[in-house]
């Protein structure tokens, strides 16, 4: 994804070692801390991925009973003000040995040079933006493919798929949907017809829908999250513009349907670099909808994939820092969602990156087709 700020922490609870548990190293205090939003325009996202979490967590604990792993939630709100102070307090506890988040391309801009300072291994499941990998981060991982593989591939997918000639391309300002919205223009070309900018918490998007309208595009590539997508989609159908809608991973939410109701939404398609939960390996999904009495969601197997990386860890031994950071440098195993090895900048493999398309149809978000990933 993409969007904003998001904090969470997963915690190892004191082990009594009268009772014969350990872990590798005899150390049963560690701590993995998952930082996004739970509350704020954009939550779901942020569930979604504290979901993922707490479903690797609560297996992990059922195999490890005298050794247990706590899960806490730092609740970031999708604020990237909020982001540098939520990053100060995990670094200062020394017992937290790794991260999975930040769950938002802003925040995590905002955040990440935080950890990197405290040495502090992160694992994000979402955020997208290319340039995060290009800081210098050494703790800096990214369990999906970045925006330079999903913006040419939304790219295709309106040009091969949906057949546009004509795209009007909007974004967010965000770091998340600016960033993508620039690589879809790029990959685009002389197919952009004109573009615009909308603002988060913006509401009346009449302006930017009389602009799509004069156009006369045929089709509208939206970069952002789900929040004002879904109002703005409203808006647009209202003006009985018919143009086909196509999205990011930040608008793959229930939350963009209820925005824009049903008959509105209708047909609009989001792309991202992450699996259906149904395509994910083993017992995920059953696994998932028991837990949660529902399907993953957007990020919830990335985010499953991201916290087992930390547990694998802590499983054998690797309690500090230093220790874990060279853990998941050379990590090298299968997860439900891929193979999972980070190349030296964090990202992963690009033979292991996937970008599917997802349609709305009938009011739910289902999955349509995987769209070559390109970068």
């Amino acid at each position: 994804m993409v969007p904003v700020a998001l904090s969470a922490v997963v915690a190892m609870s004191a082990c009594a070692e009268q009772n014969g548990g350990s872990s590798a190293s005899g150390k049963c205090d560690s701590k993995i801390a998952f930082f996004g939003a739970r509350t704020g325009p954009n939550a779901n996202l942020g569930i979604n991925i504290y979901n993922g979490v707490k479903l690797a967590v609560d297996q992990y604990n059922a195999k490890h009973k005298d050794c247990k792993v706590t899960l806490e939630s730092k609740d970031s709100q999708g604020d990237e003000k909020q982001a540098p102070g939520l990053a100060q307090q995990l670094v200062q506890d020394q017992k937290v040995v790794g991260v999975v988040g930040p769950a938002f391309s802003g925040e995590s801009e905002a955040a990440d040079g935080i950890f990197d300072q405290g040495g502090l291994p992160l694992i994000s499941a979402s955020a997208t933006n290319p340039s995060l990998s290009q800081k210098g981060w050494k703790v800096f991982h990214r369990m999906l493919g970045n925006d330079n593989a999903q913006g040419p591939a939304a790219a295709t997918y309106l040009k091969d798929t949906v057949k546009a000639k004509k795209v009007f391309v909007i974004d967010d300002t965000t770091a998340y949907g600016k960033g993508l919205s620039d690589v879809v223009k790029q990959s685009l070309g002389s197919a952009v017809v004109s573009t615009d900018t909308v603002q988060p918490k913006q509401t009346d998007f009449q302006a930017t829908v009389a602009k799509v309208k004069s156009s006369k595009a045929d089709a509208v590539f939206y970069g952002g999250y789900y929040a004002e997508a879904g109002p703005f989609v409203k808006q647009l159908r209202a003006a009985n513009v018919k143009a086909t809608f196509v999205s990011d991973d930040g608008v793959k939410d229930e939350g963009f349907v209820k925005g824009a109701g049903n008959a509105a939404a209708e047909g609009a398609v989001v792309t991202c670099p992450c699996i259906p939960g149904d395509e994910a390996k083993g017992t995920f999904f059953a696994d998932y909808k028991k837990a949660f009495g529902k399907e993953p969601g957007t990020y919830g197997p990335e985010a499953f994939d991201s916290t087992n990386v930390f547990l694998d860890g802590i499983a054998a031994g690797k309690t500090s820092r230093k220790d874990m950071l060279s853990f998941i440098d050379s990590y090298d195993k299968d997860g439900v969602t891929k193979h999972i090895k980070f190349d030296k900048n964090g990202e992963i493999a690009k033979s292991e990156i996937v970008i599917w398309s997802y349609k709305v149809s009938g009011g739910e978000i289902v999955k349509d087709q995987e769209i070559k990933a390109t970068s």
